[in-house]
C-alpha cells in the first residue's frame, strides 16, 4: 500500500515551512584596514623639521609679494599664492589642498601625477617666458621629474613641448627651492613657447606615488633684464 494522502500532505507542509525559514547569518570577515586619510593632517605631521631655502639668483620677496632676479623685481603676467585656496589648480593622480597661508599642499597618489594651472591664461609667450615655482618637499618619492608642459591654441600637452628647470634641482625633504624655467630655451620644442599664446601650464614633480610638496607660489614672468641676467646651466 502506498503512503497515505495525509502523510504526503504533512511532508509537503514541512518542506514549505523549512524553505520559509531565514538562513543562518554567516560570520563576516573583518574589513581590510584602510590607510588613514591624511588630507586632514597638517603638513607638519609629514615634515616636522624647519625647511631650509636653497639660495640662488631667483628669489621670493615676501614683503613685496613678488619674485626677483639678483634682487631686481620680475614683472608677472600671472601670479598664484594659494592663500587658503587652490587658485584653480587641479591634480590628476593625486590631491591638492590649500594649507592656510603657507601654500598649496600637493600629494601624489599614483605614478606620473600632474598639477595643472587654470586654463585660459592667454599670455604671450614672447613677453612672459619664465615660469617660477617655489616649493618645499614634505615627503620623499623614488623618481624625481621636475618637467613643465604647456598648452597653446595650436597643441595640447605633448612630450615634444616641455622644459626642465635651469635653477632648482630635486629638493630634499624639508628643503625649499625655486624651480626656474626659461621657456626661451625649451628642452624640447624649439621656439614654440615664445611664438605662441600660452593657455595653461602643467607641472610634473615626481614620477612615483608618495611624494608630497607644499607649493608656495607659482608665477609666469618676464625674463630678467639683460644687465641683470647671468648664464645659467640647466639643473641636473
Amino acid at each position: 500500500m502506498g503512503p497515505k494522502p495525509f502523510l504526503i500532505a504533512a511532508l509537503g507542509l514541512a518542506l514549505l515551512s523549512a524553505c520559509d525559514q531565514p538562513r543562518s547569518r554567516e560570520p563576516r570577515l573583518n574589513p581590510r584596514p584602510q590607510p588613514a586619510d591624511d588630507r586632514h593632517l597638517p603638513p607638519a605631521a609629514l615634515s616636522t623639521g624647519t625647511a631650509v631655502e636653497r639660495p640662488g639668483p631667483y628669489a621670493w620677496d615676501a614683503e613685496a609679494a613678488r619674485f626677483t632676479f639678483n634682487g631686481q623685481p620680475l614683472k608677472a603676467g600671472r601670479l598664484w599664492t594659494f592663500e587658503g585656496s587652490t587658485d584653480g589648480f587641479v591634480m590628476t593622480g593625486g590631491e591638492v589642498l590649500p594649507d592656510e597661508t603657507r601654500g598649496l599642499r600637493v600629494a601624489a597618489r599614483a605614478f606620473d601625477s600632474v598639477l595643472r594651472s587654470p586654463s585660459g591664461l592667454a599670455l604671450q609667450g614672447a613677453q612672459f617666458n619664465h615660469v617660477l615655482v617655489r616649493v618645499t618637499r614634505l615627503s620623499q618619492a623614488p623618481d624625481w621629474d621636475g618637467s613643465l608642459h604647456y598648452v597653446t591654441a595650436a597643441h595640447p600637452e605633448a612630450p615634444g613641448f616641455m622644459a626642465r628647470p635651469l635653477q632648482g634641482a630635486e629638493p630634499e625633504v624639508n628643503e625649499t627651492v625655486i624651480l626656474a624655467y626659461d621657456m626661451r630655451r625649451l628642452t624640447k620644442g624649439g621656439e614654440d613657447w615664445v611664438s605662441s599664446e600660452i593657455e595653461r601650464i602643467r607641472l610634473d614633480f615626481d614620477d612615483a606615488a608618495g611624494g608630497e610638496f607644499l607649493v608656495h607660489q607659482v608665477a609666469i614672468t618676464e625674463a630678467p633684464s639683460a644687465e641683470d641676467a647671468i648664464a645659467l646651466r640647466p639643473a641636473t
